[in-house]
């Protein structure tokens, strides 16, 4: 499949999105999630009207690399104008990433931060040791992402998909994210290999970002081959997205 067959018909507005986002049905009753242009919400640090290229870019990505980890993302004329319509995921957010009591945090879990719940409790933000989620970490750190939550991790027949990537492939740093349990620890030479492919990288995968946010995806993956682990935060960017659930 290359994207919708026929043309799109609107069955409601996703009223948790920030930006203007719309469950869609083709002419085959397949749903899509479609974000027109239209609906974007002008952003300081990204520049107008990118994010649903953003979010083909992702998929194109995910898909040079071999990943699968982005469900199928395509550019698209809908019925409120061009943007990106991805193919819906009938599943829920990851259970693999949680908010817990500090009694439940064992050593199966990987505890991000500490903090106070609504009323008052303390909660930890953790996520487990999977190595499916370890390789959607390495890879928002090649994409750049700028708001991996924990809603934004499904789970879809044993296997993890990673959707809303409209902020992300900036060409600064920006990575925010709930998946910093292995900052630091060595890279495997798997992911040493996914690094390198991903520097290898000599042209733009799907148009509508600029050459220097491209170059920058292979200098992202230059810099995790030299230095050889995860990647860790930063001091000069916050590194959590808010909420992080």
């Amino acid at each position: 499949m290359t994207g919708p067959s026929g043309a799109l018909s609107l069955l409601g507005r996703l009223v948790d999105a920030s930006n203007g986002t719309f469950l869609a049905a083709d002419e085959q009753d397949r749903h899509w999630v479609y974000k027109p242009v239209a609906g974007e919400a002008p952003l300081w640090d990204f520049p107008t009207a990118t994010l649903g290229h953003r979010e083909v870019a992702a998929y194109h990505l995910s898909e040079e690399l071999g990943l699968g980890l982005v469900p199928l993302t395509v550019w698209w004329e809908g019925p409120l104008g061009e943007g990106s319509v991805q193919r819906w995921v009938d599943g829920a957010p990851s259970e693999l990433i949680d908010l817990l009591e500090p009694t439940a945090v064992d050593e199966t879990w990987l505890p991000i931060l500490t903090g106070l719940s609504g009323d008052d409790r303390p909660v930890v933000l953790a996520h487990r040791d999977d190595p499916r989620l370890r390789q959607l970490a390495l890879f928002d750190a090649i994409l750049n992402n700028s708001d991996r939550k924990a809603s934004h991790v499904l789970s879809h027949d044993g296997a993890l998909k990673g959707v809303d990537h409209g902020v992300s492939l900036h060409h600064h740093t920006k990575l925010r994210t709930v998946l910093w349990g292995w900052a630091g620890d060595p890279l495997t030479d798997d992911e040493l290999a996914l690094a390198a492919r991903a520097a290898g990288i000599d042209a733009p995968l799907a148009p509508g970002l600029a050459d220097e946010e491209w170059e920058a995806v292979t200098a992202r993956a230059e810099t995790l081959l030299a230095e050889g682990v995860m990647p860790q935060p930063s001091e000069r960017w916050p590194s959590i997205p808010w909420p992080p659930m």
